[in-house]
């Protein structure tokens, strides 16, 4: 099992951009599961199951609000171990904004935990952190998970997806930020540091939570009365582990796009770039091996098989499990006579992109990662610069200094030389691999221990969602799928208890992409966890034009600019009714199905 998990690492082109991840503590870190916590109210109206009979899991009583009691003073008062206050200030209503309205008065936090020298590089390392105290707080916690290798304190707002109207800190949470242990100057250097690796991968979470935890008590009288951990891509990694790790520190979880097998799915990267490589026209720019022109070709080609399984031809394929079984590459996408010319595949073409699209195997045909749905959203920019261009600039320096135990660094070579002359077959395995100074691989620090038991979450009360986008181009949602199909399994078919996974068609990694990628899953996640309504299914909206949560070029324009969707807890998936075309109103979940727009 341990082998069969996977998703590359996202060092973007601004690992700036995507950050967060919890850093722990080198000899004397704090351990989250060693901090006694308050117990769990629970509300005395239990919900009943759907069989009629009463629920076994506790519902969870709904956060009181309070108000901040002390905030400059801490920089002076605080006090947690190996935690130092830098920085201390209240910040003005309207200092930030988001979706046109402006941010409440709060109070900003910054710190560092931890602070070492390695004993390994000689580096100085620390668990960089700032949080965000609203003066009118909702009585909740927020674990704001980053997303690409961290490095930076992203701030600590609690921002997640597509342009979200209302984020975390508008919400009312206390929300924490951190660079999990390194500092961006620190990437990806910093995995030849031991313990530097570790916090990456979770013991920051672990650290930060009790300090974070203390530190609400400190500014508010009171502990959270409930705590969230969110994310998307790293971030959803860190919530998908933290839900693993910490399920007795948290009452929610929300992970988008979660690279939960983040090292397989480097490797399956660097093995991309070789499959890339033998039809690409230019060896310095991947992307000629299936340029835009060609990528709408395939999407086309999908609509015109899978549009129609869902009762209406409106450029989204809703029902992409199904779609996969009645749509061919080689049968549907046309093949080149002679020359490429933007209107066909050749035949060398079709076999890498089937290929590449069934997922990264070693040369005797053992899986490495898991394979990717065939979705029309292949089209969008996000897509290519995962392929093409992070592929060769950012994965080969996350497998080469953070996965592989031990690590070999590029050996003078360049990140795109490294990426084309991985010896995939003799060391995708060293992800698996550790010694006496890696005491544990990447798969172990970086992954789920044991992903598909959550016995501690679900007996404490706690939700978890999950959603993915079916044109992800760096972790696929067949994987997201499989993890919640086998979570399923385990638990007699009622993993929906306590855990719903929702697939986004169209959408690219954490967001855009032609697809409706702006909905409120920390809302909906808030309303599971204290008031016990289940999410059958969460609306979801274009960004278009005029959209206040920013707008996603990539929404076509023969969409309604506020074109919106139901997205469907799996495996329930959105089917048109009747009514209005562009409203979700005119949509029903249901079990997958063909319709009359199937091509045969």
């Amino acid at each position: 099992m341990k082998k069969k998990k996977s998703f590359s690492i996202l060092l973007t082109v601004a690992l700036v951009i995507m950050s967060l991840i919890p850093s722990s503590v080198f000899p004397e870190s704090v351990s989250a599961s060693k901090v006694s916590t308050p117990q769990k109210e629970e509300n005395t109206n239990k919900p009943t199951t759907k069989g009629g009979a009463k629920d076994d899991i506790p519902q969870l009583a709904p956060a009181q609000p309070g108000n901040l009691e002390q905030c400059v003073n801490l920089l002076e008062t605080f006090d947690f171990h190996n935690t130092t206050i830098t920085s201390a200030e209240l910040v003005a209503e309207g200092t930030l904004s988001n979706a046109g309205k402006p941010v409440g008065e709060h109070c900003l936090i910054k710190g560092k935990m931890n602070e070492r020298e390695s004993p390994v590089d000689g580096q100085t390392y620390a668990i960089g952190f700032e949080m965000r105290l609203p003066v009118e707080w909702s009585g909740r916690f927020l674990y704001q998970a980053n997303g690409g290798a961290d490095g930076n304190v992203v701030t600590a707002i609690g921002s997640l997806g597509g342009g979200p109207l209302e984020n975390g800190l508008q919400k009312g949470f206390a929300v924490i930020s951190s660079d999990a242990g390194h500092t961006s100057a620190q990437n990806v250097g910093f995995g030849f540091d031991p313990q530097a690796r570790l916090d990456f991968g979770y013991q920051a979470v672990g650290t930060l939570t009790p300090m974070a935890k203390s530190l609400i008590e400190a500014a508010y009288g009171r502990e959270p009365d409930r705590s969230y951990i969110a994310g998307g891509s790293n971030g959803g990694r860190h919530t998908m582990v933290a839900a693993s790790r910490y399920a007795d520190q948290y009452d929610g979880f929300l992970a988008i796009a979660p690279g939960f097998n983040l090292p397989q799915s480097a490797v399956a990267q660097l093995w991309g770039v070789q499959q890339w490589a033998k039809v690409a026209t230019d060896i310095n720019n991947l992307e000629t091996a299936l340029p835009l022109a060609e990528r709408q070709v395939i999407a086309e080609a999908i609509l015109d098989r899978c549009d129609g399984l869902d009762r209406l031809n409106d450029g989204i394929v809703q029902d992409t499990e199904r779609c996969q079984k009645v749509f061919s590459v080689e049968r549907d996408v046309p093949t080149c006579d002679l020359d490429r010319d933007g209107t066909c595949l050749t035949v060398e073409q079709k076999q890498v992109v089937k290929d590449v699209f069934a997922g990264a195997r070693t040369s005797s045909g053992e899986q490495i990662y898991t394979s990717f749905p065939f979705d029309p959203g292949l089209v969008h920019n996000g897509w290519g610069l995962w392929k093409f261009r992070i592929s060769v600039a950012l994965d080969p320096g996350t497998v080469s200094h953070i996965f592989l135990s031990p690590p070999e660094g590029f050996n003078g070579k360049t990140a795109a030389e490294y990426a084309l002359s991985f010896d995939v077959d003799n060391k995708w395995q060293l992800i698996y691999e550790s010694n006496d100074l890696y005491t544990e691989s990447a798969m172990d620090f970086m992954t789920p221990p044991d992903p598909t038991n959550l016995d501690t979450l679900r007996n404490s009360g706690a939700k978890m969602i999950v959603a993915h986008g079916s044109s992800d181009g760096i972790f696929s949602s067949d994987d997201t799928r499989r993890w919640y199909k086998e979570l399923d399994a385990n638990y007699r078919n009622k993993a929906d208890e306590f855990v719903r996974y929702f697939e986004v068609p169209g959408m690219g990694h954490v967001s855009g992409g032609p697809a409706t990628d702006q909905f409120d899953g920390l809302g909906a996640l808030i309303d599971w966890v204290e008031y016990g309504k289940a999410p059958e299914r969460i609306i979801a909206t274009a960004r278009g034009e005029g959209n206040p949560g920013g707008v996603n070029p990539e929404v076509p324009s023969t969409w309604a600019p506020d074109r919106s969707r139901p997205l469907c807890a799996y495996p329930l998936v959105a089917r048109y009714k009747k009514g209005d075309p562009e409203a979700a109103s005119s949509f029903v979940c249901k079990p997958s199905s063909g319709g009359p727009g199937l091509s045969r």
